[in-house]
């Protein structure tokens, strides 16, 4: 066969080279962080916001050669559009369908999920047609790689909240209760009339709000990939010493960060509580639970005024000598007593001791600090320990030595640091089969980047 342009293989080598293929396995990731950040295991939503990234991911791929053109005659000749393999026209058209396509798999995940996708496209495509040689260019990046964990998350809250309310008319609540459904009060859940049973579930959340607990995560992700933009701003003519070095700084705080305890993190999937009068509870202990229990109330009836000292003793508050609850006085004109012991039906604090009132329970400490026999923190902290070095070692190169092969070297490392990072974030959240998922894309990856660059 003859070896011409139009020759299908070659053509096929050329649209790989645009489209930076061995780049795609970085993709999958933030979708599947994103879904374990809010505490849901991968599902449809999951599938449409990975599919929905590719395209978008894709597209801004195709764009950047077709917006760099004139730049990379110069610098990189041998780039598909410079050399003639694919026509300025063609990469343009391809980066719009593929934005369709991105767009329309979001909007199968729901109205949420495809404003999300809007951001991340509007992202993409004024970082390639403008923000790309301005300073903003490294925070747009950024915030394009955050937007697309957000994604995951939102599409993954989306199709659960989309499943419970189809399922929510299932006989004597066959179905467990998603954190969107539900009353939306402890007092609507007390005074539920009838024979029905009586709902206690956390605060109800969904669409973009509901995908909130994925913004730290979303926050690591982007600050890693605005210090791979920063340096990937000096890879075709070299000579920065500084950049490498802030960037290698970043890292290792991120990992840090990583493995690190999150304030007010909820790996955990949220849980409702059914309960069909004051005597019986469904599957785990609740705070409403102890309540509804307590205070004497059921369907029907509101908590009685004879209830209340039940309800203190189901929190562990203990009553003062003589009366009274904790801070009041026993008698007119006494002194105020000391607050009540606290005991573990109050989150926060601890048992008090022979000598005074409750404490404040000791800060959790870091997932260094704790013993090293849970296999999820082992997880976290290899695949942590992985994402350092994957992206440490080319940078601390590039540092020493900033010419622009070493400096591709630490783009590309950067790059694939992203799977790792990824799985490391699931994995925090409490996703140790999500994080083993998400790493096993490396083989993949680094197997593809020996037939056609990442930069």
């Amino acid at each position: 066969m003859g070896s011409g342009r139009g020759a299908p293989r070659q053509r096929l080598r050329a649209w790989a080279e645009l489209l930076r293929v061995s780049a795609l396995f970085s993709v999958p990731g933030d979708a599947l962080a994103g879904a374990a950040a809010v505490g849901r295991r991968p599902g449809r939503g999951t599938a449409l916001a990975i599919g929905a990234s590719l395209c978008l991911y894709e597209a801004g791929m195709a764009l950047n050669d077709w917006a760099d053109r004139d730049e990379d005659a110069v610098d990189r000749p041998h780039r598909p559009i410079p050399s003639g393999r694919i026509s300025p026209a063609a990469a343009l058209g391809a980066a719009g369908v593929l934005t369709a396509a991105g767009l329309a798999l979001a909007a199968r995940a729901g109205r949420p999920a495809l404003t999300v996708a809007t951001g991340l496209a509007a992202t993409v495509w004024a970082y390639d047609l403008h923000l790309k040689h301005t300073k903003a260019g490294p925070a747009a990046m950024a915030a394009a790689r955050s937007l697309d964990l957000l994604l995951g998350a939102t599409a993954a809250v989306a199709a659960t909240g989309t499943a419970t309310r189809t399922g929510a008319g299932a006989a004597g609540g066959a179905r467990r209760p998603d954190n969107v459904a539900g009353p939306r009060t402890m007092a609507d859940a007390l005074r539920t009339p009838g024979p029905g049973p009586v709902i206690l579930p956390p605060p109800a959340r969904g669409g973009l709000t509901g995908a909130l607990p994925a913004l730290p995560a979303a926050l690591v992700l982007g600050a890693h990939t605005y210090g791979v933009t920063a340096v990937s701003r000096h890879e075709t003519q070299g000579g920065s010493t500084g950049t490498p070095l802030a960037v290698l700084a970043t890292t290792t705080a991120l990992a840090a960060a990583v493995l690190g305890e999150w304030r007010g993190r909820r790996g955990q999937r949220p849980e409702s509580l059914v309960t069909t009068g004051p005597a019986t509870v469904g599957p785990a202990p609740h705070p409403e639970a102890h309540f509804a229990r307590a205070a004497g109330s059921g369907p029907g009836r509101a908590a009685s005024p004879e209830g209340i000292l039940g309800w203190a003793a189901a929190l562990g508050v203990t009553s003062q000598p003589g009366g009274g609850f904790p801070g009041q006085s026993a008698a007119p004109g006494a002194t105020p007593q000391p607050e009540g012991t606290l005991g573990s039906g109050l989150p926060g604090w601890a048992p008090a001791g022979p000598g005074g009132g409750a404490v404040p329970a000791a800060r959790p400490q870091s997932l260094l600090g704790r013993t090293v026999a849970d296999p999820t923190r082992l997880l976290t902290l290899a695949l942590t320990g992985a994402y350092l070095r994957t992206a440490a070692p080319p940078l601390l190169h590039a540092v020493l030595n900033p010419s622009p092969p070493l400096t591709q070297r630490a783009v590309g490392g950067g790059i694939r640091a992203m799977i790792p990072l990824q799985a490391a974030l699931a994995a925090r959240a409490g996703s140790p089969v999500t994080g083993l998922a998400v790493m096993g894309l490396v083989p993949l990856a680094r197997s593809l980047a020996r037939k056609v660059s990442l930069t």
